[in-house]
Formats: C-alpha cells, structure tokens, sequence
C-alpha cells in the first residue's frame, strides 16, 4: 500500500516540483558565491553614482523681500479746501513741477485781496505822515532861530520838537505795521500757490488716495492726496532670520527673482541691514536692503521676491553632491588644541573686525570622506579638501579627479529590508 500511494501521479508532481525548487536554490547560491568571487554586487547595481564634474558653487542665505521704489514721495495738501479737480491719474509719468491737481482757491484768493489792500493803506498813511514830519522839522528849525534871537518863549520850542518827535514815532510805528502786513501777505500769497499741488519729483504717480470734491482739512496734519515715485531704480526689503543676518556683510552679491519670472535673476549689492528687528509669532528678523536698477518698468512696487544672498562663490570647480560626503569637518588650518587656547583671546580679537570684510574666496577649507569607485570596480574610502559648499553641492579643493565616480547614495534597498516573494502553490 505504501508503495503504490508514493507511485501515485500527484506524488510523482510533487517530487519533480522540490527537484525545480532544489535546482534554483543551488543556481542562487552559485550566482551568490561567483559575485562573491569576483568582489560583491556590481556597485551600478546597489548605489546612485555620481561622475565628478565642474560647475558653479554658490554658498547662499535665502529669504523673501517685497520691491519698493527707492525715491518716492507722499504728496499732500498744505492748506485746507475742496479738491477741485486731479491733472492725472495712476501710472502718469510726470516731471518736477508739473501740475498734479488742485484745491478751490476763493477763500485764499479773497485773502491775499484783503491783505494787499490793508498793504496800501498803511502805505498812504506812510506818505501823510512823512509830510507832518517835514513840516514839524520846518516848526522846530523855525522856533530855534527865533530862540537864537529871543523872539520866541522856551515852550513854543519845546512844542515843536516834541511834535517833532511824535510825527517821527508814528513813521516808525506805520513802517513796522507795513513789515507785519507785508509778511501776512507773502504767506497768504504762498498758501494761495499751496492750491496748485506740483510734482516735487519726476516720477510715475502710483497712488492716488483722494478723491475729486473731496474736501480736505490740513489744520493739523497734512492730508497726503497721491504718491509719486521714481521707479528707474527700486529697493528689494528683505527680512533675514535672526540665524543667517549674521552671515550677511555691506557690498556682498545678491540677486532675487520674482514669481511672474522665475527664470530671470535680477542682481544688486547689499546696501544696509537695518538694527532693529521686526518680531512677528516670536521669529525675530532683520531688514536687509539692496537697489537693483529698473529702466524697463518691468519690476513693479509690492512684488514678491525671492532673494538670495551670495556668501561665497567658485565658478567652474569641481564638484560633487553633499550627499557624498561624510564626516564634513569645521574649517582646515586651525592650531593644535594646546596653541589655539593659548591665542585664543588675540585671535578672536582680531577676526572680530575682519568677519563682516572677510572675502568668500576666504573661506578656510575643510576635510571630508567620500566613497569613490576604482577601475576594478571596488569602493574605496578618499579624503578630500571641501571649499564652498551649497545645500545641494560641494566644491572639491583636492583629493578627487574630473569624471571620477564617486557614491551618492544607496539605488535599493537591502536585501533583508525587501518583502519576501510569496510562495508558489503546489500543483494538485
């Protein structure tokens, strides 16, 4: 009976389908110890290579910035009145002086009437007092011949030079109110000119925030009614985090790029960093600003930009990704531990006030360890000099040659780490 059962055509399936699975584990086993012979797995096979090649490094502190006209001007409304009618409107280009609108001038213009015609008055009264006067030196000259000659009583002279004196008070007193009134006039005459609001620069009128009719009240603070700016040249103000300001330094490259066009770099010096701090949500930043050149028009007032900072910059280096690196150390050429506690305090002294003039080709090499594939196609540990250094790119100082291989990261994952294949079934 059991010799029969173990004949059975399902036993005899059975046995060829272990005999096929037998076959393949011991193909397995061979192919593992040949590649094991010749050196492991193919390296193209288990890891993303990288060939070393020559590109630009640029060691960057990124941040976002809003554009600004750099010379602009709020213009507003001196004296009080209705708005009676606007010369522009938003996007005109004008000149210095040009007329941008004006206010109703019938109160000050009745004013200034007034005040000119008080002006002659006092004027003619000036003239007639004049006229007393010399008649009251005639009276007094008279009365001390007449003295000189006993002709005449010592009173009689006295009332002729105190006339005298009197006429030539009131001269002076109608010249002084003349000075008052004729001042009075000089500012009615300007707050009347105040009525025609001029461009103070040449410009493009970006704003208007008044309205025509509107009646304005400048008793206390000046209405602004339009702005004009200047916008050959625009401000990019960028806010840097609190972490990166202190990588920034006057004069150093930037450039930035607008959501509109991505493509295009638009480049500048950094011209200030502001003291104080913004605080919004407890993220401290600081002001950074930097001039670009606009002739074209195409940079427009509020546009977003996205701006980075050059730090450091090597062109047409050898390179490779910072994935490749490990064990990337602080900056090479620094002293023994022992010397660099003795010179410490001299050498912080003197980096203190040479970090913000500092140059990026400057930048103090440091030491790295790649992996780089051999002709014979093994992996073999290298240590490099790593210069400037980018979120995604390392500049290569020494230790590795143009179109090397060098290990970027792993193609799969191991072995043990992938699912195991389902079973087959067996054949009934």
């Amino acid at each position: 009976m059991r010799s029969s059962a173990l004949s059975t055509p399902r036993a005899r399936r059975i046995r060829i389908f272990a005999a096929v699975i037998l076959s393949a584990l011991a193909a397995g086993s061979g192919y593992l110890v040949w590649q094991h012979w010749r050196g492991g797995v193919p390296p193209a096979e288990t890891y993303q290579l990288v060939a070393v090649q020559r590109a630009d490094v640029e060691d960057l502190v990124s941040a976002t910035g809003t554009l600004q006209p750099r010379d602009y001007v709020d213009v507003g409304a001196q004296v009080s009145g209705q708005l009676k009618r606007f010369h522009v409107e938003v996007g005109s280009e004008v000149q210095a002086g040009d007329l941008l609108a004006e206010i109703d001038a019938t109160v000050l213009q009745s004013k200034v009437d007034a005040t000119r015609a008080q002006l002659r008055n006092l004027r003619a009264q000036l003239t007639e007092r004049e006229s007393s006067l010399t008649l009251a030196e005639i009276q007094f000259r008279r009365q001390q011949n007449l003295m000189a000659e006993e002709a005449t009583t010592t009173e009689s002279l006295q009332q002729a030079e105190a006339s005298l004196r009197s006429v030539r008070a009131q001269i002076e007193a109608l010249k002084a109110q003349i000075d008052q009134v004729e001042s009075n006039l000089r500012a009615d005459e300007a707050n009347l000119q105040y009525t025609r609001i001029v461009a103070p620069i040449a410009g493009t009128v970006v704003s208007i925030s008044a309205r025509q009719g509107q009646a304005l009240n400048a008793t206390q603070q000046a209405p602004v009614i339009l702005r004009v700016a200047d916008l050959s040249t625009m401000t990019v103000q960028t806010q840097v985090s609190e972490a990166d300001v202190g990588r920034l330094r006057l004069g150093m490259d930037a450039y930035f790029t607008t959501l509109g066009n991505p493509g295009q770099r638009w480049s500048g010096r950094l011209r200030k960093i502001e003291p104080t701090p913004t605080v919004t949500n407890n993220v401290v930043l600081y002001n950074a600003l930097f001039d670009v050149p606009n002739p074209d028009r195409r940079l427009m007032t509020q546009m977003t930009a996205q701006v980075f900072f050059v730090v450091a910059r090597a062109t047409d280096v050898l390179s490779v990704p910072m994935g490749a690196l490990s064990n990337l150390g602080a900056g090479a050429g620094r002293p023994p531990n022992g010397a660099a506690a003795a010179e410490r305090p001299r050498r912080q002294s003197a980096e203190a006030g040479a970090r913000a003039a500092r140059p990026p080709e400057a930048q103090r090499p440091r030491s790295a360890t790649v992996r780089v594939v051999t002709n014979d196609g093994r992996i073999e540990e290298r240590q490099v000099k790593v210069g400037v250094t980018s979120r995604v790119t390392a500049q290569i100082l020494e230790g590795l040659q143009e179109g090397e291989q060098v290990v970027a990261g792993l193609r799969m994952a191991p072995a043990e780490s992938r699912p195991a294949a389902p079973m087959p079934r067996l054949p009934r």
